[in-house]
């Protein structure tokens, strides 16, 4: 399980660029589902046929892509200029990247000691900065980039601590490795397994997706926000770590349905399942859009609590990670709805 999570957050899959991490999906799930589709957006749509007579169609959502870069401009010296996919400049800087899946470089910015007193002073913002992948000349740099290119970054996995992982996309890795271990068991419903692309510029993936499925019902399965850290008030804290998945009633794009939170909860409950409830409203995910198609679908959403989505290192705790495969499984089993 924990060696699955490993090559899920070493393989790069920025948004636009998904194909490495979803051919390694395509192996991993061959052996226990149907047949497997890639539609024309790239999102792959794996079926697995339920075990009742009169089966539902449930949604299995969990998206594929990771937040990154992508270069936008080569200067004379051999610097890249890039653009952001999905992430805040302020986390950028000093941090190592991977271009094209083949070049390595270093974002930087004008030497510290040659700032002005208001630059020190305020966030460096990311159009000063720039990629230094070793290059002394555009025409150096022009062989081995291209405008267009995409740069993930290189944090290794690591097991950490007392049963935590630090990795790069969690957000979201943890979810799709929780749907790739669901679908090593059968179920009562048909299952229709989306591992989507470019959730993190718009749900894009999942909204032709879902209007191709046409789902009974929707549950996105996400690495969340986890706030449990210095400087938050407590009452802010979206997520906990430690404590088991969450489960969401609302956020920024989407509302549960009351009878699919009940479900979850009373499966948690009954099968001995921490779990806590998603606090806060902030952030989005993919039931937001899987809720509109058609004449609308009932949603849910799971998540594993994940300190520092949306950087170049997260964190979790392998027990969560667990007891959401746990949840999504059981759920599962007892027929849903």
């Amino acid at each position: 399980m924990v060696e699955l999570l490993k090559r899920l957050t070493e393989t790069d899959g920025v948004s636009g660029n998904e194909n490495k991490i979803r051919e390694l999906i395509k192996e991993e799930i061959t052996p226990y589902v149907d047949n497997i589709h890639i539609d024309n957006m790239g999102n792959l749509i794996a079926f697995k046929k339920g075990t009742k007579e009169h089966p539902k169609k449930i949604m299995l959502d969990a998206h594929m892509d990771e937040v990154g870069l992508i270069i936008t401009y080569i200067c004379d010296n051999g610097m890249l200029k890039f653009g952001t996919i999905g992430i805040d400049q302020r986390v950028l800087l000093s941090k190592r990247v991977l271009i094209g899946g083949k070049v390595f470089g270093v974002i930087g910015v004008k030497a510290i000691h040659l700032q002005e007193k208001s630059e020190r002073e305020n966030v460096i913002k990311q159009e000063n900065m720039y990629i230094d992948i070793g290059a002394s000349s555009k025409e150096e740099a022009e062989k081995l980039v291209k405008l267009g290119d995409y740069a993930a970054f290189t944090t290794e996995f690591e097991e950490i601590g007392n049963g935590k992982i630090k990795a790069k996309a969690l957000d979201d890795r943890a979810g799709f490795g929780v749907l790739i271990e669901t679908l090593k068991e059968s179920y009562p419903d048909d299952i229709y397994a989306c591992f989507a692309v470019q959730e993190e510029v718009g749900l894009r993936g999942a909204m032709t997706a879902s209007y191709k499925i046409n789902p009974d019902i929707g549950i996105a399965i996400e690495g969340t926000t986890c706030s449990d850290v210095p400087g938050a008030d407590e009452h802010m804290y979206s997520t906990v770590m430690g404590i088991g998945p969450a489960i969401s009633i609302i956020d920024r794009s989407s509302y549960s349905s009351k009878e699919i939170v009940s479900a979850l909860i009373d499966t948690a409950k009954s099968c001995n399942i921490p779990y806590q409830i998603k606090r806060t409203m902030t952030g989005g995910n993919d039931a937001g859009i899987i809720q509109l198609a058609h004449e609308g679908v009932r949603t849910g959403v799971v998540s594993v609590p994940v300190r520092y989505i949306h950087s170049p290192v997260s964190m979790m705790d392998i027990k969560d990670y667990e007891n959401t495969i746990k949840l999504s499984k059981e759920f599962l089993r007892k027929g849903v709805l």
